[in-house]
């Protein structure tokens, strides 16, 4: 009866094992799952509300639209013209974010620094975000819709190439290296606060997932980064929080010749041009300067 007994028990356990782990595989299963299919919601968060407009930050702009895409998700991309005082100046094409618009504090606080500094600028919203049309964003749709805002700037506006230049703040530093890579005919290429790739963020999230695996938006800048043809700067805040800087670090490792990484001490996620002014100022304008007057 003991032994009988005994058995029972071992049985009992048994079967609650089996279950735990049944369940803990079926709950990993789901979290995979529900990751593959819900990675753009989390990727993408635009906003439909602009925040607020170039002239109240005292700068004179135009509203342009610009048709992006070639399919049913065909669409119109709202954006700014902010011309500076010289015509002649340099141009910047300013891709923000995964968040909100061009009408949210921080980018607009960024642009109105950049402009500022003497520069025109172009910044568009991709389909989707703010007043942009066209469904909901997508990694293919919005290196599609930084290549219809490039097109704009030098068919349009009658930019020329090796003057203007083009500029990403976070998610928008991959979109910006991807449309560096297809136009070696830019100035150059600035990245701010950059990632390595989504799967490289995905893994400091969620490091028990095969993120390799689920991820179909994946933004692989170090793979890119390799055919790029023109200079870039890199610029990041070594407190950032949400992208560690060390990702730009290797970025900038691997880039191809010429290259510049600057690091703000103390610079946060979406605050480096804010934090120390003076050292973002110069970084940039002596990069622009510097790549205007070579090439």
């Amino acid at each position: 009866m003991e032994k009988a007994g005994r058995t029972g028990v071992i049985l009992k356990w048994s079967r609650r094992i089996r279950w735990t782990l049944m369940l803990l595989v079926s709950v990993y299963v789901l979290a995979c799952t529900y990751m593959w299919a819900a990675q753009r919601h989390y990727i993408f968060v635009p906003r439909p509300l602009l925040q607020t407009m170039p002239d109240r930050l005292g700068m004179k702009f135009e509203e342009i639209h610009v048709l992006s895409g070639s399919s049913t998700d065909r669409g119109d991309l709202y954006g700014w013209w902010i011309p500076a005082d010289d015509s002649n100046a340099p141009t910047l094409l300013y891709l923000h974010g995964n968040d909100k618009n061009i009408g949210y504090a921080h980018d607009i606080d960024r642009v109105a620094r950049l402009h500022a500094m003497g520069y025109n600028l172009l910044t568009v919203d991709y389909r989707g975000y703010g007043k942009s049309t066209g469904g909901k964003p997508a990694e293919s749709k919005v290196y599609e819709d930084a290549e219809a805002a490039w097109d704009y700037l030098i068919k349009q506006r009658a930019r020329d190439p090796k003057r203007t230049f083009i500029y990403g703040h976070s998610l928008g530093s991959a979109i910006a290296i991807d449309l560096a890579v297809h136009h070696p005919d830019a100035g150059g290429v600035i990245a701010e606060s950059g990632f390595t790739s989504m799967v490289s963020m995905a893994k400091l999230e969620y490091p028990y997932l095969p993120v390799e695996l689920l991820l179909n938006q994946r933004f692989d800048s170090l793979e890119k980064i390799h055919g790029l043809k023109i200079p870039i700067l890199l610029i990041h805040g070594t407190w950032d929080r949400l992208v560690p800087y060390q990702m730009s670090q290797r970025l900038y490792d691997i880039a191809p010749q010429p290259k510049t990484l600057k690091l703000i001490e103390g610079g946060e996620h979406g605050n480096c041009s804010i934090i120390a002014p003076l050292e973002f100022r110069a970084a940039v304008s002596e990069f622009v300067q510097r790549n205007t007057t070579q090439r």
